[in-house]
């Protein structure tokens, strides 16, 4: 659930910006199709506009993937709609329109070290830098 005002930013972000489609809307709704398989639906309500990162339990963190890491990089940071967050990792991390979270990694990239096959990432590390936003 996300306040309303957030609503023109939330579209524009997830349809101009990553290309998906708003597959239904009402007044209170919006259901977006991003690619094949996945589905985000917005709610929006008059809650407070609570931006700042980790903004409350409505915040939820995605995994963006790409066949092209570059330019989709420039186009989220260009768009000025999404909020790049410094985390240490080679990925880009932005909070988003609404307060979701993404990483964006490559379509074919191996990720098993985000996967518990590896030595993970260090979350200490990863921790600190968040608390810091």
């Amino acid at each position: 659930m996300v306040p309303k005002g957030d609503r023109d930013n939330i579209r524009k972000f997830y349809c101009d910006v990553l290309g998906g489609v708003v597959t239904r809307a009402d007044e209170d709704r919006d259901f977006l199709r991003l690619g094949d398989n996945f589905f985000i639906a917005f709610l929006y309500g008059d809650v407070p506009d609570e931006s700042e990162f980790l903004r409350t339990a409505r915040s939820i963190w995605l995994e963006i993937k790409t066949d092209n890491v570059e330019e989709m990089r420039e186009k989220i940071l260009a768009s000025g709609l999404a909020r790049k967050l410094e985390i240490p990792d080679p990925h880009l991390y932005v909070q988003t329109p609404g307060g979701q979270c993404l990483r964006l990694v490559g379509i074919d990239e191996d990720l098993s070290f985000y996967e518990g096959a590896m030595e993970g990432p260090n979350m200490e590390k990863i921790k600190a830098a968040v608390s810091k936003l």
